[in-house]
């Protein structure tokens, strides 16, 4: 019944670990298709001008930093379920709890701060405008993507605490090892049963040639 509920927690704190992951992966490629873009934009404006120079690109950066974080704890969170080792799942936990606060302290900065844009550095890709106005026109759908996100890394999160304090997984298979050891001892090492238990002296042995002294019969003379 322990290794089932073990097997089943582990299995759901993959699977929570698997969306993190297709959101990095979709990041990562939404990057690397600003990143090429942008290139081509730089290098058609660089043609037309001698002089031209532009701010780095961060908010591309930044969404590809995002990407392959979330792939990096993605691949921490399964080595973590799979070994259920505590250093593993406290590194794990530590690490969500900290994307949770990043998380919630960016969303209520946005909430709270109308001004929110003005804190940000320059884009000269003009990608995160473009970014903006695609989440805006389909709020409804982003709003149940962070919220999936959220609680997949909350459940993750719970699911870590929970095989942190079961332990780590046993070596055995078996439910009790003291119920098969003896049926195992003949096939390991057969010549333990043959071994005596203990022993009692050195053994003695009576030479053929020499008789032993026989007592004489009563009322004979030797």
């Amino acid at each position: 019944m322990g290794r089932t509920a073990r097997s089943c927690m582990q299995s759901l704190m993959k699977a929570m670990n698997l969306i993190m992951g297709m959101v990095g992966i979709a990041m990562i490629l939404y990057a690397f298709w600003m990143a090429r873009v942008w290139q081509r934009d730089s290098q058609d404006s660089s043609s037309s001008h001698h002089h031209h120079h532009s701010p780095s690109p961060w908010f591309i950066y930044t969404f590809l930093g995002i990407g392959v974080t979330f792939c990096l704890i993605t691949c921490l969170g399964h080595i973590a379920a799979g070994t259920a080792n505590g250093f593993c799942l406290y590194c794990y936990m530590a690490i969500l709890c900290l994307v949770l606060l990043l998380e919630t302290g960016m969303a209520a900065d946005i909430v709270l701060n109308s001004d929110w844009e003005k804190d940000l550095p320059e884009d000269p890709t003009g990608r995160f405008h473009d970014f903006k106005e695609f989440v805006e026109s389909n709020f409804d759908v982003f709003k149940w993507i962070g919220l999936l996100i959220i609680l997949a890394q909350g459940t993750a999160i719970l699911l870590g605490m929970s095989l942190r304090a079961l332990g780590p997984n046993r070596a055995s298979d078996y439910d009790s090892d003291d119920e098969y050891t003896h049926s195992r001892v003949p096939l390991i090492n057969p010549q333990v049963q043959q071994l005596p238990a203990y022993v009692i002296g050195d053994p003695r042995f009576v030479d053929k040639n020499d008789d032993p002294v026989k007592p004489a019969p009563f009322g004979w003379n030797v």
